[in-house]
Formats: structure tokens, C-alpha cells, sequence
């Protein structure tokens, strides 16, 4: 895998942006809203493991799986920082086994867009759901055709900053719904030169109907689905339109006695 090798190490200053703290707020206003205050929670595709101490730091008793063992170093260095107990696991979502299950499990940052293919995306949902507890909660949000396709498609992003500097490409093929980005990285080591490295992304875009069908063909309730983007934490919800960039999804499992 060559994805979130050289990007890991600089991963979380190129997305200082990212609202993880608004996002750590809503889901854990939902969370509670549904009475799961503490125990067992998974951050499924966690990458270098910023959501994971935030639910962490809010009392719950984190998991996180990624695919990248370099972004899961960065996640082990923040763990270490923190001094929370958390539990790293190098898996696929795609074929994850846990020890048990849990009573949420949250996905974020467009995570489940690297999932290319339908089938995969629902046999992803048919995972979560059996390692879900009875009525346990699926939270996660996915960037849709309209963000790739309108917003950023074809489009080149450059910045330039003191220790890293990259040239982000976008090409979008429309026939796949299906973003390859290109991203050129220059890092700067410890003798103060600027090393290249090359990467190569691939998300596909879903829409909003879709991802109702595949939830509930893997067996879990679609619960609600609003705007991801333009909804603050603790906010009135936005409802999903047709401008909607990403979606945050909440579903639940439904078939399991206590």
C-alpha cells in the first residue's frame, strides 16, 4: 500500500483545518443522546488517531483500526503523549476482527470513500453492524459525487509552509465516480533539505440514496442522515441537498436481543 506512507509524518499539519474537535463534540452529543456515555467504542479507519483521543479524552474506551501502519505510528505517539488507553489495531475495514463488540462505532473524514467498490462498502456496513452491541450506533460521514465531481475535480492545490510544502492534483473520472489525486510532498528532514516523495489516492463519491440502501441491505437501520459540513456540533441539523459536499450518516444495529 503506498497511500499515507510519507503523508503520515505530516499528515496532521496539512489537515490542521479539519474540524475534528466540532466533529468529537456532535458525536458525542449523539452518543448520549442514545444513553452510550462510556464503554467499548471503535474509530474505524482512525489514520494517525486525532477522533480516537478525542473520544478517548471524553471517557470512552477507544479502538482504532487503520490499514497504514505508518499513520498508526503518528496515532501511538499521540497515545503516548496523552497517556490514554488505547487499542491500535493494522487491519482492513474491509476484514477487520475485533475481540469483541461494541457499543458505537464511529467513521470520519471521508474514511469509507476509499472504499471503491459497492459490494466492499456494504460488506463493510455487514462487519460493523456484528461487532456493534444490541441497538449500538454506526456514526460516520462520506464525501459525495457532487464534491468530487463539481467541487474539486480536476482542480490542482498547492501550499507551500516551513517544514512541508505539496502539489495536490485532482483528476475525476466521471464513468467510476471515482477521485484519483495525485500528491507530490516535499518534507524537510533533519539536515534541513526538502526530500520528494510521490503519492497516489483513490476515493470514489457516493450519493445519499445509495448509502441508505447499502446500510440497510447490511442489516442495520438507517436512523437519520444530515449535511456534514454545514452542521456545527451542537447546531440545528442541515438537511442533505443537492450541494451537500459530505453527509454524516447515523445508523444502528436493530436485530440483536440483549
Amino acid at each position: 500500500m503506498d497511500e499515507y506512507t510519507g503523508f503520515a509524518e505530516v499528515y496532521d499539519e496539512l489537515m490542521e483545518d479539519v474540524p475534528y474537535k466540532e466533529w468529537s463534540e456532535r458525536i458525542i452529543s449523539i452518543m448520549r443522546d442514545y444513553d452510550i456515555k462510556d464503554g467499548l467504542v471503535l474509530d474505524l479507519g482512525c489514520g494517525s488517531g486525532t477522533m480516537t483521543e478525542l473520544l478517548a479524552s471524553a471517557g470512552y474506551d477507544m479502538t482504532g483500526v487503520d490499514l497504514s501502519p505508518e499513520m498508526l505510528e503518528q496515532a501511538k505517539l499521540k497515545k503516548e503523549s496523552s497517556g490514554n488507553d488505547i487499542l491500535y489495531l493494522c487491519q482492513d475495514m474491509r476484514d477487520f476482527e475485533l475481540y469483541g463488540t461494541m457499543r458505537a462505532v464511529v467513521c470520519v473524514c471521508d474514511s469509507l470513500n476509499y472504499i471503491l467498490e459497492e459490494n466492499e462498502l456494504k460488506r463493510v456496513f455487514e462487519l460493523v453492524n456484528n461487532y456493534l452491541d444490541p441497538g449500538g450506533l454506526f456514526l460516520f460521514d462520506i464525501n459525495t459525487v457532487h464534491k468530487y465531481r463539481d467541487v474539486i475535480g480536476d482542480m490542482t492545490i498547492a501550499e507551500n509552509r516551513d517544514d512541508c510544502s505539496f502539489i495536490w492534483e485532482n483528476f475525476y473520472d466521471e464513468d467510476k465516480a471515482v477521485n484519483e489525486y495525485d500528491l507530490t510532498l516535499f518534507i524537510r528532514n533533519e539536515n534541513g533539505l526538502y526530500e520528494k516523495q510521490e503519492e497516489t489516492h483513490f476515493q470514489r463519491g457516493y450519493e445519499y440514496e445509495k448509502v441508505k440502501q447499502l446500510i440497510e441491505e447490511s442489516g442495520l437501520e438507517f436512523i437519520e442522515a444530515f449535511d456534514g459540513d454545514e452542521t456545527g456540533a451542537l447546531s440545528e441539523k442541515v438537511p442533505v441537498s443537492k450541494d451537500s459536499e459530505r453527509i454524516f450518516f447515523i445508523a444502528r444495529e436493530c436485530t440483536k436481543k440483549v
